[in-house]
């Protein structure tokens, strides 16, 4: 999309004047260009912009970066609690986007002290993981997988590589039968991004069904991992509250983590500002794994934000029960914080990327997360020196999807090299 397309706009929901125009959030706008289309939606917008979703649903897409800093910073104001949505009436049982709104008893919908009490039992069990332990334990799921493709001279480092490393990381974490992996990537995959033939709503229902029986095994068999540790804190969450928390947990460690990779190994082999030093080059690793969250993060946008009264967010009225959507890849872009974004964040931090304020992603799982990526990216490229992808960078193809940014596949080809030695 260039900046003299106009992204298709929506009539305005029935009774709600404040969207006329407004823009209609599907997969296709938001599949090559974003940063165009949130360039767009800020000039004809502002910093707040109507839109519809699915089933001509309307919201607020945030796109400013002190507008979403404020949102996430006033949780009494923007709750999270969707049972504040006016909205609820018009929404079909079959909604796609309904495991991600539908008020369940999970931290994520919890709002002051017994948020709190949630998150604070969630970073407590995080902060058991050992992350020298962690690292380890990726480098050797790394050099599993790549054993899988080396020979080969070729693979697709997001469906060999990217996607099943963060999971297998996960489901050590979190002591699940390796054997569920496949399935269980399968499903978390179908509820993030629903295609043709996936229902998103059936496959969260199986994602829910296996964390159930893992969180029952665990009353009887307790070990060193996050649902055991959940289990015995003093918080004294019920067994449905854990099944909830851990879905949370797994899903973010999941989805955002492997484009997070893919995103990285897609900058450092495309752009020649790190591929000319990917030799030994491993300083330029942690540049490019910050320049991805600021340019091209994972997580886009998140929904989202329920209004708990009537208020004015950069000159929109907003009434109460309105849904907010974060537009954290806009607001990471936004020209009012980066008027110079072509100069880079080269050790700048203050993104958006893991959102802010009480609702952020909870300590410690953002240094998980940059654990599990780094170790991804630095194996690979000790491993495969001379990987470069395998078609025109131009026609990588990003998922059509509002809410990750990360890529269809990543075709590359290297030599064919050894298996690692001393692997099973």
């Amino acid at each position: 999309m260039t900046d003299t397309d106009t992204p298709s706009e929506a009539p305005a929901p029935p009774g709600c004047p404040a969207h006329a125009g407004a823009v209609a959030l599907d997969g296709l706008q938001f599949q090559q260009t974003t940063a165009e289309l949130y360039r767009k939606l800020r000039r004809e917008h502002g910093a707040v912009a109507p839109v519809v979703l699915d089933g001509g649903v309307p919201a607020w897409l945030v796109l400013g970066y002190r507008e979403v800093h404020y949102v996430t910073s006033n949780d009494q104001l923007f709750a999270r609690d969707s049972r504040r949505w006016h909205a609820w009436d018009s929404i079909p049982d079959d909604w796609p986007l309904l495991p991600y709104v539908g008020y369940q008893p999970s931290v994520l919908f919890t709002e002051g002290a017994e948020h709190r009490r949630r998150s604070g039992a969630i970073s407590d069990a995080l902060g058991g993981v050992d992350q020298f332990e962690l690292q380890s334990t990726c480098e050797r799921i790394a050099d599993q997988l790549i054993d899988a493709f080396a020979g080969r001279g070729a693979a697709d480092l997001m469906a060999d590589y990217a996607h099943l490393l963060p999971l297998l990381a996960v489901v050590k974490m979190c002591g699940l039968p390796d054997s569920e992996t496949p399935d269980l990537v399968r499903d978390l995959t179908a509820s993030l991004d629903a295609g043709e033939d996936d229902d998103p709503v059936a496959a969260y229902g199986r994602v829910q069904d296996r964390i159930q029986r893992l969180v029952e095994s665990r009353h009887q068999r307790p070990g060193p991992d996050v649902p055991s540790r959940l289990l015995a804190h003093e918080a004294g969450l019920t067994d449905e509250q854990i099944v909830q928390d851990l879905i949370s947990v797994i899903a973010a460690a999941q989805q955002p983590t492997a484009n997070w990779i893919g995103n990285t190994l897609r900058l450092m082999l495309t752009d020649e500002r790190f591929s000319v030093t990917l030799s030994g080059g491993r300083r330029s690793i942690g540049q490019a794994l910050n320049e991805v969250l600021w340019e091209d993060t994972p997580t886009q946008n998140f929904i989202g934000r329920w209004a708990a009264r009537d208020t004015q967010l950069a000159g929109r009225r907003i009434r109460q029960g309105d849904l907010l959507i974060l537009g954290l890849a806009a607001a990471n872009t936004d020209p009012q914080v980066r008027p110079d974004a072509a100069a880079g964040a080269a050790g700048n931090q203050a993104h958006l990327s893991f959102s802010h304020g009480e609702h952020q992603c909870p300590y410690p799982a953002p240094e998980l997360a940059e654990v599990i990526a780094k170790a991804a990216v630095e194996v690979l490229l000790d491993r495969l020196p001379d990987v470069e992808v395998a078609v025109d960078a131009a026609t990588l193809v990003w998922r059509p999807s509002i809410w990750m940014r990360g890529l269809e596949a990543l075709p590359v080809e290297f030599s064919p090299a050894p298996v690692a030695q001393g692997l099973g």
